[in-house]
């Protein structure tokens, strides 16, 4: 466990976007974004929902509103550094824009992060990526406003202040992170996500449930060394404000998962499932997320010849949210001796019916696999096309990612990662 810091931290800090929730949100943005006399807007998102209609029908609205919009629709799903240059050098030639639209999922939310980002400030992508991939650098000045409008439920995008990308070149997945990225307003519409495939629900869904676990189980903020005002960073660490949305966004989850990936038409649990999404992405986005997200970006970002059920099929990818599940299991039997009260109660609001196994460590581990199992989720990285061969490279992405490790609640080396990540490679 962690050293009891000298002078503890006693402050933690809470950030969150204006709310709209519910059926038909989508159709009200032009209102808002005449509330900041928005005049040319772009919208932001990708082939596949473009081909829904739900972007081009809020361009349209907000025309109605006496407003300019245009819908760009290259996004990348999964962004990487040259799709986000794409979109950036496209805003910049049509531009300037008063504000932005994202209608998608994550890739469509993050990418309008990145667009904002670098068309209100100097410099290129790679100084505002984080520390030690590129240059960590903050904004200096202020961004437009940004509204998110989801169509998956996962990502929880449209509440935090990150942004993720894959950098080719160097075959890893790391992000931007920075409180003026978040967005002014998520609009969280549950009728957009009725046409979200099986295969994505379930690799979403992961996302929602990885965000709530870590947060919850997070390196509490008070085992922090005391910063000043100007190191305050948002992901603070466990803290009571994140745990109250994690707790009820895990107990939406037990009550509509399953039920959303098999029965994609049934409105009370996609309702169910956005506003899991929604609370999650307000808990984690907060207090941080830890150990599988550390692993599923090198996962995410060495993939092999993977080809995920519902996903463009052109090239071959390892959807975050299921990237991050497939180490989930392994990682959370490692943190349990941090906080066993914390495990347990989070496996008991996730399947309030399942017994506790003798072992107590093996009870969120086991109520995890379950639910992998009934919903597709693949058998570990095995099963999406890792050996054991892979660990030492995959290790190296993820001790790239020390901004998520530092919230980790147990200190984490190569070592214990080479050990979580070898025991995932078949999970059961």
């Amino acid at each position: 466990m962690f050293t009891a810091p000298a002078d503890p931290e006693s402050v933690f800090t809470y950030g969150a976007p204006a709310l709209k929730f519910g059926p038909g949100a989508s159709a009200e943005i032009g209102f808002d974004l005449g509330q900041y006399g928005a005049r040319r807007v772009l919208v932001i998102t990708d082939p596949r929902v473009a081909a829904t209609g739900a972007p081009q029908r809020v361009a349209d609205r907000l025309a109605g509103y006496g407003m300019e919009a245009s819908v760009y629709d290259g996004v990348h799903v999964e962004p990487t550094d040259e799709s986000l240059l794409a979109a950036i050098e496209h805003a910049r030639a049509t531009g300037p824009w008063d504000a932005y639209v994202a209608v998608g999922g994550g890739s469509s939310i993050d990418t309008a992060k990145a667009v904002n980002l670098l068309t209100t400030n100097p410099g290129e992508l790679m100084d505002y990526i984080n520390a030690p991939v590129g240059g960590g650098r903050a904004p200096t000045q202020p961004l437009k406003p940004l509204v998110a409008v989801p169509t998956t439920t996962g990502t929880g995008s449209e509440s935090t202040t990150i942004c993720v990308l894959d950098v080719l070149d160097l075959k890893v997945k790391t992000g931007i992170s920075h409180a003026r990225l978040r967005p002014v307003l998520a609009v969280v519409d549950p009728d957009l996500t009725l046409t979200q495939p099986p295969g994505v629900t379930a690799a979403a869904g992961m996302d929602i449930l990885c965000h709530a676990l870590e947060s919850y189980t997070a390196r509490p903020y008070t085992s922090f060394e005391r910063k000043r005002p100007e190191q305050r960073v948002p992901y603070c660490g466990a803290n009571p404000v994140a745990d109250m949305w994690s707790e009820r966004a895990l107990r939406l989850l037990a009550g509509s998962f399953r039920t959303a990936v098999r029965h994609g038409d049934d409105a009370e649990a996609r309702a169910r499932m956005a506003l899991a999404a929604t609370f999650a992405g307000l808990g984690f986005g907060n207090a941080g997320v830890h150990i599988p997200h550390a692993n599923a970006y090198p996962i995410a970002g060495r993939v092999k010849d993977f080809h995920p059920d519902g996903y463009p099929s052109e090239e071959p990818m390892v959807p975050h949210g299921m990237a991050v599940a497939l180490t989930a299991p392994e990682a959370f039997r490692f943190t349990f001796e941090a906080d066993p009260e914390r495990h347990l109660r989070a496996a008991e609001l996730l399947d309030p019916t399942a017994g506790k196994p003798d072992d107590l460590a093996e009870f969120l581990p086991t109520v995890l696999m379950e639910l992998m199992r009934d919903i597709g989720i693949p058998n570990g990285i095995g099963g999406v096309g890792y050996t054991e061969a892979d660990v030492p490279a995959l290790v190296e992405g993820a001790m790239k990612q020390q901004r998520l490790l530092a919230t980790a609640p147990r200190p984490v080396g190569e070592d214990d990662l080479a050990g979580i990540l070898t025991r995932s490679i078949a999970l059961w």
